[in-house]
């Protein structure tokens, strides 16, 4: 069964990428351009997965993942921000997980992977007194170390 997917991103040149990346991994891909319409969309026919950008015209992206959130608290959303120091707060609300901007693709579709891979029943559940554990990624996989010599 195909998995669907809502991207959620103010920019339009990220969300025609990032949805033409994920089609071509064979998710169903539901692009949305704001805030409101994210969690109208989400509402109506919640996704297996919801990829949401924090910067988000009308309602901002904390106020998406709240909504989304009580619409369906089994949904993982993964966040991507190009604003630093959001990861203690995504782990408070109950994020899946976090990744920075700009994002490393093969590290994001590995993420996507995973996430959708979790059964509904170890789907995160509503957020408790306790942050969860979330996986949060810099943008770009550290530098590896320069060979010289023909030695690493």
């Amino acid at each position: 069964m195909t998995k669907k997917i809502l991207l959620a991103d103010d920019d339009p040149s990220v969300r025609e990428t990032l949805g033409r990346v994920l089609k071509l991994e064979h998710y169903a891909v539901v692009l949305t351009g704001s805030g409101r319409e994210a969690v109208a969309n989400f509402r109506a026919a919640p996704p297996d997965l919801a990829l949401l950008d924090l910067n988000m015209p009308d309602e901002n992206g904390w106020q998406t993942f709240d909504a989304m959130c009580r619409a369906a608290p089994r949904v993982p959303i993964l966040i991507m921000t190009a604003t630093p120091h959001q990861a203690r707060r995504a782990a408070q609300l109950g994020a899946a997980a976090l990744l920075e901007k700009p994002l490393h693709l093969p590290r994001l579709l590995q993420l996507v992977s995973d996430l959708l891979a979790d059964s509904v029943e170890t789907r995160r559940a509503p957020p408790t007194a306790q942050p969860a554990a979330i996986q949060t990624l810099p943008a770009w996989p550290a530098a590896q170390p320069s060979c010289t010599g023909g030695t690493c």
